[in-house]
């Protein structure tokens, strides 16, 4: 997932006249996840060829201002065949979207600068307006967490963080055109060294969007969220929306942006559908011998727990707390900038945690932040 950025507005919205004949349509395949949606849409960015027109499109453009590369004419074959769209109403759609030159100019590097501050990046997160506001969040949908606890196994007070972290419990979630943004990153994505793999993957969320709309029946143009596309409190991209999000409150429709229940809902069933483990712990404090430099192949692993204490061990990784027996774990470590880096064993949970945001600073927060609200709501 992606964290929320406020926005502003954008002009010259346009409404969908074509809603009917794109709702009429029928799906002929099940939801795509956001890897096999990297790879589905085959086409001239995955050779990284240059679009067929030297158009520079500029804020507010309408997409038909660009829409006859030869990229969008692929992802329209791509919908007709798999998904039974029609192909002049979906030509009509693509070219009522709008460049969002702010969604490239977010997307891109950070220039170099300070070294990573774990210290720095937990208190913008873990700090009173958030735990306030959270309680009372808690307070108020106590009902609906504590049922998705039950269904799921994921503590209250995770769900209850992830959705502080994400937007402040529905304060930013964001008020790009989710069309616009996306279109604009699926096709016009900044010169980076994963230009490819980003455009692929942002045609997949494209797909997903236009899938979504159809099934719920709503026109693809309301859906608002951040300059990335993620959408409503809990900042699902579409593709999450359509494979892990819930109707928690029953209603019969998924709406993340207007149903905290929904919301709740679907953080949990996200989280467990990526290996959380109801009732095991989440982290624990770890410290390495700087004498033994074999402890740094742990580090840049892939996001699991994986390794066995008796390798850690070995290789210098010393808990400072008494660990369950026999659990894996992942050595997790903390830049703090010119500071000692902390490190950490992370379990299971831990790792569940870094695939809704795929950083060690994020899961992190979520967990002190989770452990913050819990005894300010229980003193």
């Amino acid at each position: 997932m992606i964290l929320s950025h406020i926005a502003r507005p954008l002009v010259s919205l346009v409404t969908l006249s074509s809603l009917l004949v794109l709702a009429s349509c029928s799906s002929t395949s099940e939801a795509t996840r956001k890897t096999a949606a990297e790879k589905a849409l085959p086409s001239s960015s995955q050779t990284g060829s240059a679009p067929s027109t030297s158009v520079t499109p500029v804020q507010g453009d309408e997409f038909a201002q660009f829409a006859q590369w030869r990229e969008v004419d692929i992802f329209i074959d791509e919908m007709v065949k798999k998904h039974g769209f029609d192909r002049k109403a979906l030509q009509a759609t693509l070219n009522k979207t709008h460049y969002v030159d702010r969604a490239i100019q977010l997307m891109k590097p950070a220039p170099p600068g300070k070294p990573k501050n774990w210290v720095a990046y937990r208190a913008r997160f873990v700090e009173p307006v958030r735990i306030k506001a959270g309680v009372a969040f808690w307070n108020k949908y106590a009902g609906a967490l504590q049922r998705a606890e039950k269904q799921y196994g994921v503590p209250a007070e995770i769900i209850v963080a992830i959705i502080g972290v994400e937007t402040v419990y529905g304060r930013n979630t964001g008020n790009f055109r989710v069309m616009d943004a996306i279109t604009t990153l699926a096709f016009s994505y900044p010169d980076t060294p994963n230009r490819v793999a980003r455009m692929a993957y942002f045609r997949g969320e494209l797909e997903n969007t236009l899938l979504f709309a159809r099934d719920e029946k709503i026109d693809p143009f309301s859906l608002l969220g951040s300059y990335a596309g993620a959408i409503g409190w809990p900042q699902f991209m579409p593709g999450s929306i359509r494979n892990y999000a819930v109707d928690f409150d029953g209603d019969g429709h998924i709406d993340l942006r207007n149903s905290p229940v929904d919301a709740i809902g679907s953080v949990a069933h996200f989280l467990i559908e990526h290996g959380w483990k109801p009732g095991e712990p989440i982290v624990f404090p770890a410290k390495v011998d700087s004498r033994n430099q074999e402890w740094q192949r742990f580090i840049n692993q892939p996001l699991e727990a994986k390794f066995s204490q008796q390798e850690l061990r070995s290789a210098g990784v010393t808990p400072t707390q008494p660990l369950p027996t026999g659990m894996p774990f992942g050595l997790v470590d903390l830049q703090n900038g010119e500071a000692p880096t902390e490190y950490w064993l992370g379990a299971a949970n831990f790792f569940a945690i870094t695939q809704y945001n795929r950083s060690f600073f994020y899961a992190m927060s979520v967990n002190d932040l989770s452990k913050a609200l819990r005894a300010a709501r229980n003193p």
